[in-house]
């Protein structure tokens, strides 16, 4: 008598279920290595695996969600300095470490600081 080869849930599908598996892996690698991350927090793969029998309960509906939970980026700081344009209307504009058009020794020459465009009306 053949004996037959049982198989765990995950190599069903063709392999598909499998594969969803490795591919949210790979994205969670991924958020790890990437250093705008926080390196020492937890990282998630789930799997929703939900039956729906039908009403003889001979077939059974499978559905198999993968699902990673990652970390955000670090957020992105910048500092804002509040002045009048040349035109005497308000203005912000970004703070840069060292005066426009000066060059440190240690330094490229500073750029002109980037000014925000203010939109009073949508």
């Amino acid at each position: 008598m053949t004996e037959v080869q049982k198989q765990s849930i995950l190599d069903m599908a063709r392999g598909a279920i499998k594969e969803r598996t490795d591919y949210e892996m790979a994205k969670i690698i991924d958020n790890i290595l990437d250093p705008n991350t926080a390196a020492a927090k937890k990282r998630a793969l789930s799997l929703t695996v939900e039956f729906l029998p039908d009403s003889e309960r001979a077939q059974v509906g499978v559905r198999v969600v993968a699902k990673s939970k990652l970390e955000p980026t670090n957020p992105v700081t910048t500092s804002l300095y509040i002045t009048a344009d040349a035109n005497g209307e308000v203005a912000a504009v970004e703070m840069v470490p060292q005066v426009p058009g000066q060059q440190a020794l240690t330094e490229p020459e500073q750029e002109e600081p980037k000014v925000l465009r203010l939109v009073k009306n949508a």
